[in-house]
């Protein structure tokens, strides 16, 4: 596949690349006098530039090895762009990509890692999140793959979910959670500016702070109540604890994903929120997406893996 958006790109950098060896070629011709024998020193005209009185510029032929090493390279360059992907939309006769190369490198190192995963196949996640060296595989995935989002510690920030407080958009049970860094999660609050209007959405505002025991004007509430059971209901319950299923957050739990404010509310019902975790399955491999899985989980059920990781004892 091209990376060109338009055809008109390949054939601009094919048309440069043939171009720039032609114009050397024609360069080297117009200097044709290495083909005949070399000038003797006496007979080499001059440019008519002098320095320091006797200092005289020359006029001296292209020597012969230089022109010969050009027109090789020349060649060269030729033969590289017929058999290696140069030419614009031309792929090569050799069909060489550095994206199968890339590919081949991560089998490669696929295979090289393979059994340090192994011993981590058929055991359950909360052993895995309790073994020292499943931690720190995980630990470096994390860094390495989800720590530009969620942060070095886990923690989030705004937009971004905080790992480690055991509140969940889609839920927290390893399936939910290998799920979700496999295959991304798209995470979807719908603009309801045509639909409320911006005194609607305040009281809105002031009936969901009110649900987290936040600051809120009562009257607002009473209101904000009857909006709320009008549009938001059907994605954040009766109750207004949320939907796993649809990733509707829990409204009762004092977390907040974009900030608890009245303001920030009302932007959030007027303008909506779009908001995307990438799917990982294409970087991960399914061992390592595992290994990450225990990584995470453990990081809201340590109680879990610390009893999970405790020796065990016998009775005598």
């Amino acid at each position: 596949m091209s990376d060109f958006s338009h055809a008109f790109f390949g054939y601009f950098i094919a048309f440069i690349a043939l171009g720039g060896i032609a114009w050397c070629i024609w360069l080297l011709y117009t200097q044709r006098r290495w083909l005949g024998s070399q000038p003797t020193a006496g007979a080499v005209e001059d440019t008519g530039h002098v320095w320091d009185e006797d200092l005289t510029e020359l006029n001296n032929p292209v020597p012969r090895w230089w022109t010969w090493m050009y027109l090789l390279l020349c060649v060269f360059a030729l033969g590289y762009l017929v058999l290696m992907p140069g030419l614009g939309m031309f792929q090569g006769v050799l069909g060489y990509t550095t994206a199968d190369e890339v590919r081949r490198h991560q089998e490669q190192l696929a295979e090289q890692v393979r059994p340090v995963y192994e011993r981590y196949a058929t055991m359950p996640v909360a052993d895995i999140a309790a073994d020292a060296s499943a931690r720190q595989i995980g630990e470096r995935l994390f860094l390495n793959t989800c720590a530009q989002c969620h942060g070095s510690d886990a923690r989030g920030s705004r937009s971004f979910p905080n790992l480690t407080d055991g509140d969940w958009l889609y839920g927290g049970t390893p399936e939910a959670i290998q799920q979700t860094i496999a295959q991304g999660r798209h995470g979807i609050m719908p603009p309801w500016k045509g639909t409320i209007d911006p005194a609607s959405a305040s009281d809105a505002a002031h009936y969901v702070r009110s649900l987290s025991k936040l600051a809120a004007d009562p009257l607002k509430v009473l209101r904000g109540q009857r909006v709320y059971a009008n549009y938001c209901v059907a994605c954040h319950g009766v109750d207004g604890k949320g939907n796993q299923a649809l990733g509707a957050p829990n409204l009762t739990d004092g977390t907040w994903l974009y900030g608890s404010s009245e303001a920030t509310i009302v932007q959030t019902i007027l303008e909506g929120r779009d908001n995307i975790m990438p799917a990982h399955d294409t970087v991960l491999t399914p061992e390592q997406i595992r290994i990450l899985t225990a990584w995470v989980w453990g990081l809201s059920n340590a109680a879990t893996v610390a009893q999970a990781g405790a020796p065990q004892t016998t009775e005598q």
